[in-house]
This record gives structure tokens, sequence and C-alpha cells, in this order.
């Protein structure tokens, strides 16, 4: 057994329809929800006892907001069942803004959920049709207003920018809007082409890259500076918090590498030094488990030095940042350089990025422990 308390998440795999730039396992095949709502409980039963508790407890898609109440607490109802989840435990469940309604919160805060995450993605209604989206602004702002009307513990809301040929004055009037509500927590996404999306397959048969990479570096820090304005802390490189107390429990498990067990088709889990990660198919997850065979597509155990390699990798991610313990071998002239470069600062036997560091944070881990060039660092994302 895991020791640790541990986050469980629950991939919920329909979509009506799939967003250009969206890269997560989902289907529109409304049809398997009922078998999948089987088969997820199958699949916490093998776990039972694997894990001491569970603090938190995150619905993500997908669109989970597709989900009926029912639905919803039949999923919780066997969960508690078969696991630990404590009293206190944050319970968050993604939604679309056309999905929310006042009768439809209060039910949700019935069952227990107590933190929504609203995919709002912008405020535009110019940004929501090039994005994909079935909402409109005003039904986004609608939703925003009713989900805190409802008095959850928190209400975190989804944004993307750097989409091609957004200006700076046009994102600032979408962020006023959503700062007008108070949100207690807000995520910002720069707009990134993933491998199988359709924005990916418009770029391979021969449309022009849908963003530049110096106006998104620039729209990047301008966003993080304006949300400090507003009081928020930047916590994470694209998270904010209105106080550390609404900083996402659950996501904060991946970053500082706690334990967390993922239940679904493509489900990601983690435990001590082993990952691993459910099939991605809805119908092949279905016969798995109800053939009593365990749908794990692939498992891997990291040796110390991909682990202290991913410490690295997530920890810089964040403004806690990682320990200077992790660097006993590491040349002072490195260090100095980065700090001299304005990217990192130390602070309490601590080294963690300054908000222009964040723009690196993918490259830093691999120059800070080997030979990669400090001038692919310098490059940027």
């Amino acid at each position: 057994m895991n020791r640790k308390t541990a986050g469980l998440y629950i991939h919920v795999p329909f979509c009506r329809r799939k967003c250009p730039y969206c890269d997560f396992f989902s289907i529109p095949e409304l049809t398997l929800l009922p078998a999948w709502l089987q088969a997820v409980c199958r699949e916490a039963k093998y776990y039972q006892g694997k894990f001491k508790c569970f603090n938190t407890v995150y619905f993500g898609g997908g669109t989970p907001s597709l989900l009926s109440p029912s639905n919803l607490d039949f999923l919780l109802e066997n969960l508690r069942r078969i696991f630990l989840i404590t009293p206190e435990a944050e319970i968050t469940l993604e939604m679309n803004p056309e999905d929310v309604s006042r009768e439809k919160l209060r039910k949700l805060q019935g069952l227990g959920i107590n933190r929504i995450s609203l995919g709002l993605q912008s405020l535009d209604d110019e940004a929501l049709t090039f994005l994909g989206r079935r909402h409109t602004a005003f039904q986004a702002e609608k939703a925003l207003g009713q989900a805190l009307e409802a008095g959850f513990s928190s209400v975190s809301v989804d944004l993307i920018y750097g989409l091609p040929g957004q200006k700076k004055q046009r994102w600032e009037k979408v962020l006023s809007r959503v700062a007008a509500s108070r949100p207690h927590h807000v995520s910002c996404y720069l707009l990134t082409i993933k491998e199988g999306t359709f924005f990916a397959r418009k770029i391979l048969n021969g449309q022009p890259p849908l963003f530049w990479e110096k106006v998104q570096r620039d729209l990047f820090l301008f966003t993080s500076r304006w949300w400090k304005n507003q009081g928020y802390l930047h916590y994470e490189v694209s998270n904010f918090a209105v106080s550390s107390k609404h900083r996402c429990a659950h996501n904060l498990k991946y970053w500082q590498r706690q334990p967390y067990l993922g239940l679904g088709p493509s489900a990601h889990s983690f435990s001590q030094n082993k990952r691993w990660w459910n099939v991605s198919s809805v119908k092949e997850y279905c016969r798995l488990v109800s053939s009593g065979f365990h749908p794990v597509a692939e498992r891997e155990r990291l040796e110390p030095a991909q682990e202290k390699l991913e410490t690295l990798f997530l920890g810089l991610r964040t403004a806690d940042g990682v320990s200077l313990a992790l660097f006993s071998n590491l040349p002072e002239d490195k260090k100095t350089l980065l700090e001299k470069q304005g990217l990192v600062k130390t602070r309490d036997d601590r080294l963690f990025c300054t908000e222009q560091g964040f723009l690196f944070t993918d490259a830093l881990p691999l120059w800070l422990t080997g030979d990669f060039p400090l001038k692919v660092v310098a490059k940027g994302r």
C-alpha cells in the first residue's frame, strides 16, 4: 500500500464534438456511457486497499459535465464504498458553460462536489468560434456568475490565448471581464499545436502556422504581470490563484510527484517510482474490465536519474521550485549565469524560476543536469 495521501482522477471520455486544438482522448459516442460507468467501478475495485486514502477527486475529460447528477451520484457512491475518500476532500468537476444551470449546480453540491472548473476558453465570440467552442461569451459569463453565486468552495476558469493575430488589448479585455467576477482560480494556456489535432493537420496540409513564438512570449509575460497586479498568485506556469488555499490541490499532486490513481480509458497513474496508463479506447477498456483483465496499456519504472530529472521538470514549473540539494554536483557558475540572466532565483535553500524563467522550463532542467547547450535554453520553448 502507498502510505501517502493520494489523488483520484476519473477520465470521462465523452464529448459532443472534438475541439480543433484538443489532444485529450474523447469520443462522441454517448451510447457507451452506461458501459463506461460500470467499467470504472469495476476497475476501482482492483485498487481497493492499494492506496492509503484520497484527499482529492477530479473528474476530467472529455466533457465531464455531460454526466447527469445521477451518473455522478452512482460513481461517487461506489468510489466512496471502495476507497477511503477523506471528508474534506477537494472534489472537482470540469464543466462546459452550456451545461451549467442553477438546478444542476445545486444537485452537484448535494453530491459533495465542492470545486468547479469552467472551460470558458475566452469571452470573445470571435475567439470562441476559432477554437470551435459551442458556447457564446454571454453564456460563458452567465455560467461563471451562476457558479460563483452557488457558493462552491472554489470556482476555476480555463482560458486559451496566443491565438493567431490576437492583440494584447483584445486579450486584456477578456482578462478584465473574467477578473470582474473574481473567480478563485484561473488557468491561462497558450495555444499550442499538438500532434493529432485538427489544427496540426491544417499545418501539415500546408496551411501557415497559427501563431508566432515572440508574440506568445510577450503575451505570457503580460498575462503573468496582469494577474499579479490583480492580487493573484502565479503559482504554476499556467495557473493563478486568488490565495494559496485556492490552488488546485489535485494538480499540485502531479507537480509535486505525489501518488495518484487514474480510472477510465487513457487515464494515467503514479505511485512511488512506477507509472502506468490505460488503453485509449472506450470499447477496449470496457471489454477488458468486464472480462476480468486490467485495462493497462503500458507500465514504466523510473530509474533514480529519471526521477531526479522529472522532479526538476515538474518542480521548476511551480513557484515553490526545487530543493538546492538536487544540485549537489552543479557548478556554481551555471546557477550564477542563470541568475544574471534573470531566469532563476534562490531563497531558503530552494531554486525557482522567475516569470521570465517560466518561459524556459522545458529546457532548464536539461541544461542544469547535463551538457544541453545554453543557447538552446535562451531560445526558449
